[in-house]
């Protein structure tokens, strides 16, 4: 079974590879690993991709990463889509190759790029123009200025950025991890490039 392992750690030379031998002596099998944010405390926030090996609980990986000096486990849980990181620049050239259909290709394409469960993009008064298969069933216009994260809503963390003054994009995650500041600034540059595609 796969998932998805979001780890804080020191950003210090051989901090990672200490926290990849304990993943591995615990049982878990790495296939991929994507720095999300570096920090100005002095730590980086890594995305694992990762198997289990049958038998392996999360709480055993979660425990041998905690015992390491200077780790914390942010958030464990399955991921269906495995070990695909789909990066922004990949993004970018699809939104280019599909400029006719950017703004939509941009929702498509947030669910993957951003390891989430669903995006929408809605508008004022039109309500949702586009949404991926997994949104919900009615998701309502919220008036932002700037990408942020929006209140809980039924244990789905959900992100909120303008497209413009009657637009905006909605990416929700069901139960988490929440959305790190390095993100925010990433869906606003995507939506940005997406709007200038489009045009």
């Amino acid at each position: 079974m796969p998932y998805l392992l979001r780890v804080s750690l020191p950003d210090v030379p051989g901090s990672l590879g200490r926290v990849a031998t304990a993943i591995g002596e615990a049982g878990g099998d790495i296939e991929a690993i994507e720095i999300v944010e570096k920090r100005y405390d002095g730590t980086a926030v890594d995305d694992v991709f990762l198997e289990m090996v049958d038998g392996t609980m999360p709480d055993t990986i979660v425990s041998a990463c905690t015992q390491l000096t200077g780790v914390e486990v942010l958030w464990i849980n399955r991921y269906a889509a495995g070990s695909n990181v789909f990066l922004d620049l990949e993004a970018v050239e699809d939104l280019t190759a599909h400029p006719a259909r950017a703004l939509d290709r941009l929702v498509e394409l947030l669910p993957v790029v951003f390891r989430s469960d669903w995006a929408a993009r809605v508008h004022r008064e039109r309500g949702v123009l586009v949404s991926t298969a997994a949104a919900p069933d009615e998701v309502a216009w919220v008036d932002v200025s700037a990408p942020g994260p929006l209140e809980d809503e039924d244990d789905d963390l959900v992100l909120a950025c303008p497209l413009g003054p009657d637009e905006a994009l909605l990416i929700g995650r069901r139960g988490g991890p929440e959305f790190l500041d390095s993100e925010l600034a990433r869906v606003k540059h995507l939506a940005s490039l997406a709007r200038s595609i489009a045009t």
